[in-house]
């Protein structure tokens, strides 16, 4: 009896637990920014009161009545000042008419570069002679990024046992990430598509007969007239190399961006290696031309599954981008789709499976893009983050404890989260953060604002809390739905 219980209890699957989002400022809960517009008002204050008294304090009151405000109203969850940032870049990219954007189809682009919107214009590709795959070099943030398409099993449809198993050997994919110091991002992005019909005919050249006959040659017509049915999904990772942290390696390879090649191609190695021994099948690095169609179905999902019945259209890069950008304050306009993007600010506070978000992921009939983003933090780097945040809260509470302020309960949870990743890292364990994000698209903007309810109700059965990016959507999409390691 108890060897059967043992047994059951090593196959079955264990709860996972997250750290939580970090709430906790410089003094007694405040911000930096809080910090800063607290002390302007008390400062004037002050020195209103034994510079004129009650004459002077009725002049400078919309000073510090201004500066309490703004420290302590929310808005949406945030205080009025940590909205500045935001509103004064939304204020600055309209009038600097930066929120439209027009491809000009008459003048030509330089080649090797992307025809994106934005700070994505900068972005430059590179084709590796070797491994055939598109790398994608950002100049001026000192990365060059690669995908990898990986296909998998249905996760939930496997007994517990093998999803426990699967679940350690993906910690050890994570791991090896890690390890390296080398790795800036590793992006995992899961996006719903269009069924082409490709896998239907596919069959039939297969194992149909054409011997011309009347039925043979119907069957061909209606499986070449059937659109998209149904949706697919696809998995893609991608890694992303920090030149200025490899650049001592760069060198030894030769340097510029051959050597930077060389580098990640033994990351690319390292990683391919550690999927396949996590039961992860890679289909193979992708190719500038498989790149382009990724980035062409994001911005244009209606000819998504055009581009993938004829495998030779839209295989540049230098048309890869959209025609027409209109962004607004909480939605994106592209050529033939309305995108929202919504932020996972809250991973479940309690023990969960990892299948938890199978509610978002398997949300049918709604055409959506996760990414998770994850970026590795160096162990030296780690320990010493670790370090600060023991301090400051061994402080604040001393600083309570002196103004008589009772601890709550999510303080206490914080440091026993900051505890926990100091074991893990002690353990041998690496420390990644991670950033969720889900890009929502739909044809008007009823159909989407459907779909974003449906995806936030969804987001609630898996115990985790969503926010819309306001003000900063167009930037938020690209991290979202492109395989490319950006960042909000």
């Amino acid at each position: 009896m108890n060897t059967n219980q043992n047994q059951r209890s090593t196959c079955d699957l264990a709860p996972v637990k997250f750290s939580r989002l970090t709430r906790r400022g410089i003094l007694l809960g405040l911000s930096l920014t809080q910090l800063i517009t607290l002390a302007v008002g008390g400062a004037t204050l002050i020195v209103a009161f034994y510079a004129g008294g009650g004459i002077l304090l009725a002049y400078t009151a919309p000073v510090w009545v201004l500066s309490a405000a703004l420290t302590w109203i929310p808005i949406a969850g945030r205080p009025v000042v940590e909205w500045l940032p935001v509103a004064c870049w939304w204020l600055w990219r309209t009038t600097g008419g930066q929120l439209l954007y027009r491809r000009r189809i008459v003048a030509p682009r330089p080649v090797g570069t992307l025809a994106l919107p934005g700070d994505m214009a900068r972005l430059r590709e590179f084709d590796d002679p070797d491994t055939g795959a598109g790398m994608i070099h950002d100049p001026h943030a000192a990365t060059l990024t690669v995908v990898c398409e990986v296909t998998h099993p249905a996760f939930v449809l496997l007994d517990p046992g093998e999803q426990e198993r699967r679940v350690t050997s993906w910690g050890r994919v994570l791991a090896t990430v890690c390890r390296s110091g080398r790795v800036a991002t590793l992006q995992v992005l899961e996006r719903t598509l269009p069924d082409s019909g490709t896998g239907l005919a596919e069959w039939w050249a297969t194992h149909g007969t054409a011997d011309g006959s009347w039925a043979a040659d119907t069957y061909a017509e209606l499986i070449e007239r059937a659109g998209p049915a149904g949706e697919r999904h696809a998995t893609t990772l991608s890694l992303s190399l920090d030149m200025k942290t490899a650049a001592r390696q760069i060198r030894t390879a030769g340097g510029g961006i051959r050597g930077a090649a060389n580098v990640l191609r033994q990351e690319m190695n390292t990683l391919v290696a550690a999927l396949r021994s996590a039961d992860l099948a890679p289909s193979g690095w992708l190719t500038p031309g498989q790149i382009a169609v990724m980035l062409r179905s994001a911005y244009d999902p209606a000819i998504a599954a055009t581009l993938e019945r004829h495998g030779q259209l839209g295989q540049s890069l230098a048309t890869a981008g959209p025609v027409a950008v209109t962004e607004t304050w909480g939605r994106l306009r592209t050529d033939s789709a309305h995108h929202a993007v919504l932020w996972v600010s809250e991973w479940p506070r309690s023990l969960v499976y990892p299948g938890f978000l199978s509610p978002v992921l398997l949300s049918t009939g709604i055409q959506r893009s996760f990414s998770l983003i994850c970026t590795p933090m160096r162990s030296d780097q780690a320990a010493r983050d670790i370090r600060k945040k023991k301090v400051e809260h061994i402080s604040d509470q001393a600083q309570r404890v002196k103004i008589g302020q009772i601890e709550d309960a999510s303080q206490t949870a914080e440091y026993h989260d900051v505890l926990q990743q100091e074991a893990d890292l002690t353990a041998g364990h690496g420390v990644l953060r991670y950033t969720g994000l889900i890009a929502i698209s739909a044809p008007t903007t009823e159909e989407l604002d459907a779909a974003v309810a449906a995806i936030e109700q969804a987001a609630i059965q898996a115990s985790c809390e969503t926010r819309l990016l306001v003000g900063q959507q167009a930037a938020a999409f690209t991290a979202a739905a492109l395989p490319l390691c950006r960042r909000v």
